[in-house]
């Protein structure tokens, strides 16, 4: 377990699969609620069982505030499909893909996501790049991973690819 700003971050297991769940939707829901295009697919149930079993598989993280989920995130060391449609297959460089970060909104626009960030950079090992995609059209958070230290490689799908060499 880690602290960063005085929450805790921790590997889910399988009791923490609702409070994923439902930060997650919680954070679709912000975005629909303030006219962003990502994650609609989510309140409709849509990667519910991927996302089981990236906790299942140990991937996934929670970000806690003494019992209370305030963030979310996933780290593959190995590419999902979505990252070979997005990115191609990526032998070539130890990289790990970062999947749905998600912060409630009551812990937004507090650093809380860049202070994450700052934590995945310094706990992933050996790695060279930490790799995401985002909606392209989604500009304050294209904005957010240029500020923190992505460089936009290119586009995809209507998806903007940002890598950050570790």
């Amino acid at each position: 377990m880690d602290l960063v700003k005085g929450l805790t971050i921790r590997k889910a297991g399988t009791e923490d699969c609702s409070s994923v769940m439902d930060l997650l939707k919680e954070s679709a829901q912000w975005m629909k609620d303030n006219g962003i295009q990502q994650w609609r697919f989510l309140l409709a149930g849509g990667d519910d069982e991927e996302i089981e079993q990236a906790i299942v598989n140990g991937d996934t993280y929670i970000v806690l505030d003494n019992d209370k989920a305030a963030a979310t995130f996933t780290l593959l060391s190995k590419q999902s499909e979505w990252d070979k449609k997005m990115w191609g297959e990526d032998s070539t460089f130890p990289s790990v893909y970062l999947h749905r970060l998600a912060l409630s909104p009551l812990y937004m626009n507090k650093g809380v996501g860049r202070e994450l960030l700052g934590w995945m950079q310094h706990h992933l090992d050996g790695t060279e790049y930490l790799r995401l995609d985002c909606v392209a059209d989604n500009f304050k958070l294209n904005a957010f991973y240029r500020n923190n230290g992505f460089e936009l490689v290119g586009f995809e799908d209507g998806h903007s690819r940002y890598q950050m060499r570790l």
